[in-house]
């Protein structure tokens, strides 16, 4: 496993942790079809969020959530919408970004987690 695959398991172990502490309930992570990947799928109040987990150093280049470019959010809308089609549900579906800041990678003790919720 590479450093950068380390890095984002990481991220999005500490993503889920995160969630779960406010009450959210991870019903999939990883969830890969043809279509792309999304890294955490949880329900929380009437909703099925689809969560794109976001980690970096710094915000020095963009905040993290800005990397969920206008092609990325087209692939996470396909693969959700893939998803959807294989599990009914009654739901309202959001697209969720997490923000991760961790200025020392996988030695940062306390790193920044930020939520936006609705992203796009």
């Amino acid at each position: 496993m590479g450093r950068s695959n380390l890095l984002g398991g990481w991220g999005e172990a500490l993503a889920a942790e995160y969630l779960r502490k406010k009450r959210y309930e991870i019903v999939a992570s990883g969830y890969r079809c043809r279509f792309g990947e999304i890294d955490l799928i949880c329900e929380e109040k009437g909703y099925l969020c689809f969560t794109e987990v976001k980690l970096r150093k710094s915000a020095a280049y963009g905040s993290a959530g800005s990397f969920v470019d206008f092609r990325k959010q087209n692939k996470l809308r396909a693969t959700a919408q893939y998803y959807l089609s294989r599990r009914a549900t009654v739901l309202q579906p959001r697209f969720d970004v997490i923000e991760i800041y961790a200025p020392y990678g996988l030695g940062t003790k306390f790193p920044k987690i930020t939520r936006i919720e609705n992203a796009f």
